[in-house]
């Protein structure tokens, strides 16, 4: 524990970072996922095309190279760019929060591509069909009757995209991201305890764990609820 002394707060805010990745790349793996579903299902074979190449590339591709790629390829791009304006410009710097919290969401998203594609394909089409008798309209219908039903038919497989979120902004510190793995790296360049400090951010990182899974828990305990009434 001596070895800890003072790298209690880099900790701290290490951990922080992590929260904000997770809770970013979360936002943007939804909106990855729910587009990548919607053009699999769509009618138009250039969106089905593309989606299709989206879910092979990045999950066929090792994450930390993507994050690589993204990091760097971003770099050169916005330099690329930035000279054209000002050619004294020698190099843009992109953030290493935003460079890595797109690359994993990026990749988490096309997992929750097929996850979401799924649940809609297992909604019930005498909902559908019921709700429509009803009177409601199209877009009633989907908030109404296919959300409700595929969120909780994506869910058990939902929480895993979101554990592996949380696992993957460990990937980020390879760029320079001041996340607990980074904090761990310096602190074990000054105290020689590599194992010691690896332990704290593997508990770091199973507490937060711990916290998305029961999280999932209850939201699959509250979404079958009518079921369990129907019994």
């Amino acid at each position: 524990m001596e070895a800890l002394s003072g790298w209690w707060d880099d900790y701290f805010w290490g951990s922080v970072v992590v929260l904000q990745v997770f809770l970013a790349s979360l936002v943007l793996m939804v909106i990855f996922g729910l587009i990548g579903a919607a053009a699999k299902l769509s009618s138009n074979r250039v969106a089905q095309k593309i989606s299709g190449a989206y879910t092979v590339i990045f999950r066929g591709t090792p994450e930390i190279l993507v994050i690589l790629l993204l990091y760097f390829g971003s770099a050169i791009t916005l330099t690329a760019i930035a000279q054209v304006f000002d050619p004294e410009i020698k190099f843009v710097d992109v953030p290493p929060f935003w460079a890595g919290t797109f690359a994993i969401s990026l990749i988490v998203g096309s997992y929750a591509t097929e996850t979401f594609r799924g649940a809609f394909l297992g909604v019930k089409p005498g909902s559908i069909e019921a709700a429509y008798a009803l009177g409601m309209s199209s877009v009633q219908v989907f908030f109404y009757v296919r959300v409700p039903e595929m969120w909780r038919l994506a869910l058990p497989a939902f929480g895993n995209h979101m554990l592996s979120l949380v696992k993957d902004t460990a990937l980020i510190s390879i760029i320079g991201l001041n996340e607990t793995l980074f904090v761990a790296k310096q602190a074990i360049a000054t105290t020689g305890q590599p194992f010691t400090m690896y332990i704290v951010v593997g508990l770091i990182y199973l507490s937060v764990s711990t916290v998305i899974t029961l999280t999932v828990m209850a939201l699959e305990h509250y979404g079958n609820r009518h079921m369990r009434i129907a019994a």
